[in-house]
């Protein structure tokens, strides 16, 4: 019990000696002792010209977007829809330098369960293919590029890209084809502020109302075409001032 006393009694020591030193604290009025987040709001794509491709590789990347999602009747395809340019800004800006993401060593062939396993960046990656693309049609194809070919050729050269029976000199070519087809999607269906989508073409194909405010009336109602246009981040042209 002595022990245990004595334990107590430093114990409330320690504690007085602790109430003697002057405290450290301020005062803080006026404003925040920290700056809070304010997100990261997405930058517009400005009109103009390329800011990554090269004129070559511009109609080279126009051509294919444009096969792989083909224009019709009421809708246009991959390169009136924005695609070349949407991969354009994004090759220019972190997505082609690959930040965020781990790019040292080991680099090895996985599966595609595991992830972008390159030690070459996206920008690199497009940039080395296209140059693989046009060497190997001008050597097939009697010195044409890719984009001076028929539709038809074309598609024969993209359907060797997609099943491997074409291999691009230096290039993991099927990784280049899933990259350049997710990318083109995505040009086709993300928000027209980041340059693709133009006029909300792919938002209207599919119905999607983009970002209104609230549809909720609708969300159960299958099979029913939206009746109201779609809404960019930005707004509808129609909605901005006229200057």
């Amino acid at each position: 019990m002595a022990t245990h006393r004595r334990g107590i009694l430093a114990a409330s020591l320690a504690s007085f000696l602790l109430s003697l030193v002057p405290a450290r604290a301020r005062t803080i009025a006026g404003k925040l002792p920290w700056h809070p987040s304010p997100g990261v709001p997405p930058t517009p794509v400005r009109p103009g010209g390329w800011e990554f491709f090269t004129a070559d590789e511009a109609a080279a990347v126009e051509a294919l977007v444009d096969r792989l999602i083909p224009p019709d009747a009421k809708f246009p395809g991959g390169k009136d829809a924005g695609c070349a340019v949407f991969i354009d800004r994004q090759l220019a800006g972190p997505y082609g330098s690959a930040q965020g993401l781990y790019m040292r060593g080991p680099f090895a062939d996985g599966t595609p369960q595991q992830g972008f396993q390159s030690a070459h960046t996206p920008a690199e990656q497009y940039r080395a293919a296209l140059a693989a693309l046009d060497k190997h049609c001008r050597a097939t194809q009697s010195g044409k590029s890719f984009a001076a070919l028929s539709d038809e050729e074309k598609d024969k050269i993209i359907g060797g890209l997609e099943n491997g029976n074409i291999q691009l000199e230096g290039v993991h070519t099927p990784q280049f084809f899933d990259r350049l087809l997710q990318n083109t999607r995505e040009g086709f269906l993300a928000d027209p502020i980041y340059g693709g989508n133009r006029d909300m073409a792919g938002w209207k194909m599919i119905g999607f109302p983009g970002a209104r405010y609230d549809y909720r009336d609708w969300v159960g109602r299958h099979n029913e075409p939206y009746p109201l246009p779609p809404v960019s981040i930005g707004g509808r042209p129609e909605w901005m001032p006229r200057r």
